[in-house]
């Protein structure tokens, strides 16, 4: 299981971690309900690296990429959800609009960003080649989403078979 753990924690964390030759992943979202797709996103991103960080945004980032009545789950309860996945080393809670400062403290090897994304389109992708760091596109075809999920449970009266 992995540790909640704040940035101050986090950064030393890995600061030992390289000490003894581990190489570190940085994967970010809101992980609002969490569904398969995150899942096989983190699997897919802790491949990458000798161990995985999983930044997620605090509630009022959340609210603002997603609109109201986001997040469903509380940032605490996000990460605490996250945390215990086996690929998972640590989750940190950041409440920057975007992961750019967190990436600048921690200099992860690897950033690791969703299918939707692509090696040009990154939004960090500048800091991170920046500092020597490379970008992966990892996880599954984004077939699977909080919003439709919610869209699914809100029009729904009959339990799924």
């Amino acid at each position: 299981m992995g540790e909640v753990l704040t940035r101050d924690q986090l950064v030393e964390r890995v600061a030992r971690d390289r000490a003894v030759g581990c190489t570190i992943a940085l994967a970010n979202g809101c992980f609002d309900l969490l569904h398969v797709g995150h899942a096989r996103y983190l699997e897919s991103a802790a491949r990458e690296a000798d161990r995985l960080i999983v930044a997620i945004n605090d509630d009022e980032s959340t609210r603002r990429l997603k609109g109201d009545g986001r997040p469903i789950l509380a940032a605490e309860h996000r990460a605490e959800l996250v945390s215990a996945l086996r690929c998972v080393d640590y989750v940190v809670i950041f409440p920057e609009p975007t992961v750019g400062p967190l990436l600048q403290a921690v200099r992860p090897d690897v950033h690791c960003k969703g299918t939707d994304y692509t090696l040009d389109s990154v939004p960090e992708r500048d800091i991170v080649t920046g500092y020597g760091g490379r970008i992966a596109i990892v996880g599954d075809p984004k077939d699977h989403s909080t919003r439709d999920l919610l869209a699914r449970i809100a029009g729904s009266s009959e339990r799924p078979r």
